[in-house]
């Protein structure tokens, strides 16, 4: 018997890294899963690796019309939510000298905008004791260069959550949040120009992290099984730190 048997869990930003992870560990727990993405082919191939249990639905979380788009599919199919994942998220490295108007809309709309809509978008569906978890990071606690805008938004997520908990008392709905450290994902090849490059990104973050070494995404999605399941079924408000140690030490 799988921990999510029979439950509906819906991950946006599920098509890699960590929410591809999530998404494939809440199907072999037994959920039907639906990830969220916004490049078709990437959803696809998502879906064909999970294998069984998963929707890919196309969707940008910035905009409200694909969220209605696609609660109104969860609503038809499945009735009701039990786990939301809220993981989409954007990075774009600039100093304080270099931030535009540009890149903080782009930081701010996923990063917040897209979450906070896509909670609420998805409340009216999610049953009494439901699990929403939010991704934050190990930036919004510590003072990463180029991060400013970023950080700010990841902070914020960690504030999202405690007030949330607050607010959904009512409903037994538990809200928590995984901020992850260092993790070989996607994400670190963007944010450089070759292979040497990421690889010696990723020497770099594993020479800073308590345990030596950068996670993987199997790592976070156990963390995010955990809150989703009801083994955390007295745990809420938290923020727990999946990063080797990275901003505990």
């Amino acid at each position: 018997m799988g921990k999510l048997d029979r439950k509906t869990a819906v991950v946006t930003g599920g098509a890699s890294g960590i929410g591809l992870a999530t998404a494939k560990r809440f199907a072999e727990e037994g959920a039907q899963v639906y990830i969220v993405g916004r490049r078709e082919a990437e959803l696809e191939r998502a879906a064909a690796e999970i294998g069984h249990d998963v929707v890919p639905v196309r969707g940008d979380v910035t905009n409200l019309e694909d969220l209605d788009r696609l609660f109104a599919r969860v609503r038809a199919e499945c009735t009701q939510l039990d786990v939301l994942f809220a993981n989409a998220g954007f990075i774009e490295h600039r100093t304080i000298d270099e931030m535009s108007p540009e890149h903080y809309d782009a930081t701010f709309n996923v990063n917040m905008r897209g979450l906070i809509f896509t909670v609420q978008k998805a409340l009216p569906l999610m049953r009494e004791g439901a699990s929403i978890v939010l991704t934050s990071s190990v930036a919004g606690v510590k003072g990463l260069h180029a991060h400013g805008a970023y950080s700010a938004a990841k902070a914020g997520v960690r504030s999202l959550a405690r007030t949330w908990t607050t607010e959904l008392k009512g409903r037994g709905i538990r809200v928590n949040v995984v901020s992850p450290g260092a993790i070989d994902t996607p994400i670190i090849e963007s944010q450089v120009s070759t292979p040497a490059q990421a690889d010696a990104l990723r020497a770099k973050f594993a020479e800073a992290t308590p345990l030596g070494r950068i996670g993987r995404p199997e790592e976070v999605a156990s963390a995010v099984l955990f809150l989703a399941s009801d083994e955390s079924s007295y745990v809420a408000g938290v923020d727990l730190f999946v990063d080797g140690g990275l901003a505990q030490v």
